[in-house]
């Protein structure tokens, strides 16, 4: 295996491995946790998600992420206890203009705030960047989602553009904020 590949304590592949926590393939059998976070009011309305996510809506996503090799994407699983709290991805992989997009979810309410999306966040940039030769990631984030632009911010995103009432939710229009990360800002360049 790869300096960025490890075998887990509970037996599963940590695909990027950090101080504190592991990305691992998504598999069938987290679908169910992931599930709980989509349909959770507070992290639906963040993450723009507007319709419930049943089983089968679940399972179909899954067999489609499966097959699509525009897109890659992982749990983000604590060492301590190999806990799984959240998801993380590469979407709308366009190698050869050498963009992609992001996405980061921390779904387990009691491991925000501690760090973990900045070490997670830095290993899917890594890999992004230094294994799959990518020039730029970018990240939508809707525009209520203080939190979320301060994060991306906060590890060197730009913002460069916003769609001006590009999202609906709970009767009102947002704005949807466009940011991105260039290969040389995420290096010091």
């Amino acid at each position: 295996m790869g300096e960025n590949q490890q075998q887990s304590r509970s037996g599963v592949n940590a695909f990027l491995e950090g101080e504190r926590l592991y990305l691992r393939p998504f598999d069938r059998c987290d679908l169910v946790q992931v599930q709980s976070w989509v349909n959770d009011p507070e992290t639906r309305a963040q993450i723009g998600e507007v319709l419930p996510t049943t089983t089968a809506r679940n399972e179909e996503w899954f067999e489609r992420l499966t097959k699509d090799s525009s897109r890659v994407w992982f749990v983000v699983v604590v060492k301590e206890g190999d806990r799984v709290i959240g998801e993380a991805g590469l979407l709308r992989m366009h190698h050869f203009w050498r963009t992609t997009d992001l996405t980061l979810i921390i779904g387990e309410r009691d491991a925000q705030g501690k760090g973990y999306g900045t070490e997670a966040i830095g290993l899917l940039l890594d890999y992004a960047f230094g294994y799959l030769n990518f020039h730029r990631v970018a990240v939508g984030v809707v525009g209520f989602n203080k939190r979320a632009i301060s994060f991306y911010e906060s590890v060197g995103f730009k913002q460069e553009g916003v769609q001006r009432d590009g999202y609906f939710y709970n009767h009102s229009y947002h704005d949807f904020i466009m940011m991105s990360l260039l290969e040389d800002e995420f290096l010091g360049g």
